[in-house]
């Protein structure tokens, strides 16, 4: 095996800082980790995405099949692409997204040819801050900041599920 396919297999990835690794996650609302998903350090955020989103599933309450599809999807802006927000529009989970300053120049250099901005509601991006809490929960209880454990104390890049009332545990 190669240097390359074993920093593959390990998540490692040459950036600024040397061999990294980055976390994404899945936060369901009360800040607890659902899903789990290592890259190199090298890789985009939204190229991860959908690996992230696949390993998504939330148990139902009265049994059967687990639930694939939360009910809206909390991002920072770099998952802010067109091939992200038509994901979740196919699938009918609600994106609350920051769009990239890049993104809203060229929307206006275009014009009415640009298509207007995606909906975004600052109120609900402000519960973002669940996943950069988990993070630092993960980073303070050590099993992230080793490299036994992860191979490198690479940054969160995260996202956040909101998780339908129905499958919301009561008590």
């Amino acid at each position: 095996m190669d240097t390359r396919q074993s920093q593959n297999r390990q998540a490692l990835g040459r950036s600024r800082g040397g061999l990294t690794t980055k976390l994404h996650l899945i936060v369901e609302s009360r800040g607890l980790p659902m899903t789990l998903h290592l890259t190199g350090g090298n890789v985009v955020d939204c190229t991860a995405f959908e690996a992230v989103m696949a390993k998504f599933r939330l148990r139902r309450p009265a049994g059967g099949r687990p639930s694939t599809r939360p009910e809206r999807v909390l991002g920072d802006k770099g998952y802010s692409t067109r091939k992200i927000r038509l994901h979740l529009r196919r699938r009918g989970i609600k994106a609350t997204i920051p769009e990239r300053r890049d993104q809203i120049a060229n929307r206006r250099r275009k014009g009415s040819d640009g298509g207007r901005p995606p909906a975004f509601d600052p109120l609900t991006d402000e519960q973002r801050n669940l996943v950069e809490r988990c993070i630092g929960k993960l980073k303070q209880w050590r099993a992230i900041a080793t490299p036994a454990a992860a191979r490198a104390a690479g940054a969160g890049h995260l996202c956040w599920a909101q998780v339908p009332p129905k499958f919301r545990d009561v008590g």
